[in-house]
Formats: C-alpha cells, sequence, structure tokens
C-alpha cells in the first residue's frame, strides 16, 4: 500500500519542475505518519473502527423501501446493506436511492429493497485503512463502504467514521494528484 507524503522548499523558486510545485514520495502506510505541523496524521485499521459497534443495519431484499427508510431514521444511520438468506451481502439501500425510487414514482409500500438498492456494492476489508476507505469513497462518489472479511459483514463506514487528520490526509493526497496533472 502507498501513502504520499509532500516537500516544499523553503524558497518557490526552487520548487518549479517539482511535479507542479510538489515533489511527491512514495511512503509505506503506517499507522501513524508524520504531518507537516509537526502532529500524527492516525491512519487507522477499519476494524479499530467498526469493532466495537453494534451490528449494522441489515435488511433482506424482500424487506420494503419503507420498512428500509424506517428502521433508518429510527436507528439514526444513512443505509441499509441488503442481504440473502444466507447472510451475504448482495446490495446496500441509501436514502439517494429512496429518493430515486420516489422520484421514479414507485411506491414505498410494495416496492421491495431488490428493487431500489444498489446491487453487488463495493466492499471493503477489515485491515485496510481509514485512508483507503476514503479514497475509495470519494473517488467512487459515494458515501457508505461495506466493511467485509471473509464473506462475514462487520460494518460500514462513512466519511463522518474517520478523524480530521484522516480527512486531511485525503485532501493532502487530492492536492498532490491535482499538481501532478
Amino acid at each position: 500500500m502507498i501513502g504520499w507524503r509532500t516537500e516544499v522548499a523553503e524558497d518557490p523558486s526552487q520548487n518549479r519542475g517539482r511535479l507542479g510545485f510538489v515533489r511527491a514520495q512514495a511512503a509505506t502506510a503506517m499507522d501513524s505518519t508524520p504531518c507537516r505541523n509537526g502532529g500524527i496524521m492516525t491512519n487507522r485499521k477499519l476494524a479499530d473502527i467498526v469493532r466495537d459497534r453494534k451490528p449494522p443495519l441489515a435488511l433482506t431484499e424482500r424487506d420494503t423501501v419503507q420498512q428500509a427508510c424506517r428502521h433508518m431514521f429510527e436507528r439514526g444511520t444513512g443505509s441499509v446493506l441488503v442481504i440473502d438468506d444466507e447472510q451475504r451481502l448482495t446490495g446496500i439501500f441509501t436514502g439517494r436511492d429512496a429518493v430515486r425510487a420516489l422520484a421514479e414514482g414507485k411506491n414505498a409500500e410494495v416496492t421491495t429493497l431488490a428493487q431500489a438498492m444498489t446491487p453487488n456494492p463495493i466492499t471493503i476489508t477489515a485491515a485496510s485503512r481509514a485512508i483507503d476507505a476514503l479514497r475509495e469513497m470519494s473517488n467512487r462518489g459515494f458515501r457508505h463502504l461495506p466493511v467485509i472479511e471473509h464473506g462475514k459483514i462487520l460494518g460500514v463506514v462513512s466519511r463522518g467514521d474517520f478523524k480530521g487528520m484522516e480527512i486531511d490526509g485525503l485532501d493532502e493526497e487530492d492536492r498532490l494528484w491535482e499538481c501532478v496533472r
């Protein structure tokens, strides 16, 4: 796994020609990486983030959009994992899916999650790092990412689960890519 560390020369004239004012160096991702301000950027494993949580909200493909929305409201969560009879992940249903279903004129009382969910969602492993999850969500434009290990659902992470310094790490990486382009 690769992380990025930037180096900017004190004299701005020495930055020219260095990938658009910065020189990116590949660095092995570690549990903590020094930041420019002298602090430490945490880069937790997803297993540590989902470890002590209650199980994620999961419903079957036969449950309705109305049931899913009610459960999401009651739990204060933005997603439902959709599972089959063997407890395998088959989809994810989010607030965006609910809005789309209603905008298409579907009846929430009878529309099943199988008809409204995003099928075969992108997942991430528990051994992955916070920056990996943030990068995946940012690159693909979604807010919820199921955490799976050996076919078992461990949880769901969303941007709100990450610390400021972890988000800052993604923002720094994005700035680097803008300079490189």
